[in-house]
């Protein structure tokens, strides 16, 4: 009988959703899949109790159109996060926890100063947040496909650090606010520091992305944000040419999952309750 690692120790993940986020559920899935335990809290939740956020061992921000949008894809999100809820979420960071941030929760976690993060050891949140920005695709219209990715050799996300490309190295994008602008001076600084966590591969650049950068991590390599949506890519039958797969590709995992496996992986090493899964 193969018994689950989430039988054994399964670190909680915490999904932050607020009105107009869409994808809470298929991030909580992608926890689960992954061997932790996924639970969604309201923004306002975590607004009045900023303190619940000590109780998870994972974050997920997730996509959708947070209050929808309104002024700038994920702005009014930011906002209302920057007063109390970022504070824990830095403390969160502070005590090893990996944030994951795709599509809006990238959009959200690059206006509140978690990314692209500090540099040194102060936190300067706005700072931050004014030196990248995510911007209109290039073709000024909402995209939905699939899309090549590489993983740079030189990152230190924990997310998406050591993926070989074993497997189907494609992930799916659908945004319309997408396109990562930043100067050529803070670009060099981040693939120098090992903050690139993901690239759209040659030709797949569809939203005009700087460097062809689909996704950054912070300087501690916990804080994950990526425009592509892992948790849409944890199964192998969400593939667009799954049945005509052989046996052998699909022998390991889809992308996606190997991506939160990675961070699930990561948070019980640090914990010192690294498991295995096991066969009687």
């Amino acid at each position: 009988m193969a018994v689950s690692t989430t039988s054994l120790y399964a670190p909680r993940a915490l999904v932050i959703t607020a009105p107009g986020i869409n994808c809470d559920s298929e991030l909580a899935a992608a926890f689960e899949a992954a061997g932790a335990r996924a639970q969604s809290v309201l923004l306002e939740t975590l607004r009045r109790r900023p303190d619940l956020i000590d109780e998870f061992d994972l974050i997920g921000l997730p996509g959708g159109f947070s209050y929808g949008d309104d002024i700038a894809a994920g702005r009014i999100m930011a906002a209302l996060m920057r007063k109390n809820v970022y504070p824990a979420l830095r403390g969160a960071i502070e005590r090893g926890v990996p944030i994951i941030c795709p599509c809006n929760g990238f959009q959200i976690a690059v206006q509140c100063g978690l990314l692209p993060g500090p540099s040194d050891d102060h936190w300067p949140a706005e700072s931050a947040a004014a030196s990248i920005a995510l911007c209109p695709n290039r073709d000024g219209r909402f995209e939905d496909r699939w899309t090549a990715v590489e993983i740079p050799a030189h990152t230190c996300c924990v997310w998406t650090r050591g993926l070989d490309s074993s497997s189907a190295m494609v992930l799916p994008s659908a945004h319309g606010e997408g396109r990562l602008v930043a100067s050529s001076t803070l670009i060099a600084h981040l693939s120098e520091r090992g903050q690139i966590a993901l690239r759209y591969g040659t030709a797949d650049n569809f939203n005009g992305s700087a460097d062809a950068i689909a996704g950054i991590c912070d300087s501690s390599g916990l804080v994950l944000g990526l425009m592509p949506h892992p948790e849409r890519f944890t199964r192998w039958v969400q593939h667009p040419r799954w049945t005509r797969m052989s046996k052998s590709e699909r022998m390991v995992d889809p992308l996606g999952l190997r991506i939160f496996k990675a961070a699930v992986q990561h948070t019980r090493s640090s914990n010192g309750r690294e498991v295995s899964a096991c066969a009687h």
